[in-house]
């Protein structure tokens, strides 16, 4: 694993964050240039949860751009398995997405280790919470996502 700066990191950030700006676009433009007029997408319900207050509000902002159906919900990581089943009791999603930041513990030497790293466990306690909720149907797709830190 490299270490990279901060302005680095702040860097591939942006780019990702333009990347994601310009698929929106084109999704959009080519929704609203489609010419079957009674063609319609259906995109379930989405209740997502994530760790970091301006990356819940980044991902809010890009939802209602698509014009998805979806909650955002700023939750710290290690909250996420306490209240995930009554956020999908109140909320009833098709699609919950789970999203955090991650890092190495300073003790941690074992980049594969998950127990090495302080929010992996909290991932895995969320998704297996939310699997119990939906155990008698597989109308739940779950998508959990952790993003190391690069600095």
């Amino acid at each position: 694993m490299a270490i990279i700066s901060s302005s680095e990191a702040k860097r591939i950030i942006k780019s990702i964050d333009s990347r994601l700006d310009e698929r929106a676009e084109e999704y959009l433009s080519k929704k609203n240039g489609s010419d079957h007029r009674d063609e319609r997408t259906y995109t379930g319900r989405i209740l997502h949860l994530d760790g970091d207050r301006k990356y819940s509000e980044k991902s809010s902002r890009f939802y209602k751009k698509l014009g998805l159906n979806a909650i955002v919900k700023n939750i710290p990581e290690y909250k996420q398995a306490q209240v995930v089943v009554s956020l999908l009791d109140r909320y009833k999603p098709d699609i919950l997405v789970i999203t955090g930041h991650d890092a190495m513990l300073k003790n941690g030497t074992n980049y594969n280790n998950i127990y090495n790293y302080r929010n992996s466990k909290y991932f895995i306690n969320a998704v297996i919470e939310a699997r119990k909720w939906g155990a008698n149907s597989n109308k739940l797709a779950v998508f959990a996502r952790r993003m190391s830190k690069l600095f």
